[in-house]
């Protein structure tokens, strides 16, 4: 079959890489219809879909950096407010502190001012038993000596009057003499 092919090559006497020009038409004509479909309709459509898809990535791209730039403003906006939430608490803690020492000063205040207190009764209740027992040792003083004068002198002082004169005067010379003989 190839020498078949070949004798009728040559006996047309045409040269076998030349097309025929019936050939040549066709394949130019089918050339230009494919050149014109591919270029009008499918070219078209595939910088149609190659710009879709480029936008849908710009646009996803775009996107993303949006949510990253508002992610990061929420982020910063979550730092201050954590930040102005510790300086709120370090505020707190300072006035707990300051309340504390004043509360810690009122209530000494107050213990110092009840001891005061208590300390001046006391005292207070002191003098008066101090008073209460030199009445007291006053008029018992008076009475042994109303009786010992009384022993003494052979007479009865039994006039209140005279026997309180006695008394006061007695007990006056007691308190003026100096401290070395009592």
């Amino acid at each position: 079959m190839t020498k078949a092919a070949t004798l009728l090559a040559a006996e047309e006497g045409a040269n076998p890489l030349i097309p025929h020009t019936f050939e040549l038409v066709v394949g130019i004509f089918s050339f230009f219809v494919v050149l014109f479909v591919v270029g009008k309709i499918l070219v078209p459509r595939i910088q149609k879909t190659l710009g879709e898809r480029a936008d849908a990535i710009e646009g996803g791209i775009k996107r993303a950096e949006e949510a990253q730039a508002e992610a990061q403003a929420l982020q910063q906006q979550y730092r201050d407010q954590l930040a102005e939430a510790r300086h709120e608490a370090a505020r707190l803690r300072e006035e707990a502190r300051e309340q504390a020492a004043q509360i810690k000063a009122e209530l000494r205040e107050e213990a110092q001012a009840e001891a005061r207190r208590l300390v001046e009764a006391a005292h207070a209740q002191i003098e008066a038993d101090r008073q209460a027992a030199f009445a007291q040792l006053r008029t018992e003083i008076g009475r042994l000596s109303t009786d010992l004068a009384g022993r003494i002198v052979g007479e009865s002082l039994e006039d209140e009057v005279r026997q309180s004169r006695i008394v006061d005067r007695f007990l006056d010379e007691l308190e003026s003499t100096p401290q070395a003989v009592r």
